[in-house]
């Protein structure tokens, strides 16, 4: 499943897809189900406060106050997040029904479950500071010694292209959040849309760099406990048509959430920044 780097950097109640003659949900509803995605949405609620609150430090030396934290609070809001997941999700897959099958086929068998909730239990683990730097040692050390499995690992990402849509997905969102800044502070001079785009393009080198050094470290924990077969059958299916599709519509799902949650993150840092109730 598409992997979310958090390099710098969302809902109401989920979207009711929609259903057959016979009054079944939708298939793509039930694959959001499958895809343990109200699971994946959790843990990055959880990171999103975690980064509000780095915000806080660094932009408002601290004193963003009971204020900032509620609305970061409401900027992160589970039941958001996942109806704009939804309803982004859904409208990523339209016209692709045929493959849904396969889809929910791979994901719905035993190993498809096994590895989704190894995904979500390595990125809550993750946001451990200890254990994130465990695991870079040891992807280190695999490295080091030119382990089969990091490969394997080398294999998966580049099967589901994991850098090169995280570094798209972050430069996104960062642009939103400059956006969102100029909606409440007015159009300034001193940063038109193009200087918007040639900051946010100027922080592509330090955004590959976060992103390479936390995508394996989590590709190592997550993927640990599977057999060579299993991780080889994972890789397999990613490189499908099938994969491909899904892959792309989560991660143009999740850049909808995560660049609509920006955008709000710089409107109310800039509201915190003059002053204005947020």
């Amino acid at each position: 499943m598409a992997v979310l780097s958090v390099s710098g950097q969302g809902f109401a109640s989920p979207v009711i897809l929609a259903q057959s003659p016979s009054g079944e949900v939708g298939a793509v509803e039930t694959l959001v189900e499958t895809l343990k995605i109200a699971d994946v949405i959790e843990v990055m609620q959880l990171e999103g406060l975690s980064y509000g609150a780095e915000m806080e430090q660094e932009l408002f030396a601290g004193q963003g106050g009971a204020s900032w934290t509620a609305v970061v609070g409401l900027i992160y809001d589970r039941p958001t997040m996942q109806s704009r997941f939804d309803d982004a999700f859904a409208e990523q897959l339209t016209g692709r029904e045929k493959d849904l099958p396969a889809m929910q086929a791979f994901f719905g068998a035993d190993l498809g479950q096994r590895i989704l909730a190894l995904e979500v239990e390595a990125r809550r683990s993750l946001m451990d500071q200890a254990v994130e730097d465990a695991a870079k040692a040891l992807v280190e050390d695999m490295m080091a010694e030119a382990a089969p499995r990091i490969d394997g690992l080398r294999a998966f990402s580049e099967a589901n292209d994991l850098i090169e849509m995280n570094i798209s997905g972050a430069l996104n969102s960062n642009l939103a959040f400059f956006q969102g800044m100029d909606e409440v502070s007015g159009p300034d001079p001193d940063m038109t849309q193009e200087d918007m785009l040639m900051t946010v393009w100027g922080q592509e080198p330090e955004i590959r760099a976060e992103t390479e050094a936390w995508i394996y470290p989590y590709l190592s924990l997550a993927y640990g406990p599977l057999s060579d077969e299993e991780l080889a059958a994972y890789i397999a299916f990613s490189k499908t048509e099938p994969g491909q599709v899904l892959n792309a519509a989560l991660f143009g799902a999740f850049e909808v959430v995560f660049s609509t949650i920006s955008r709000d993150l710089g409107r109310a840092a800039a509201k915190q920044m003059m002053g204005q109730d947020l």
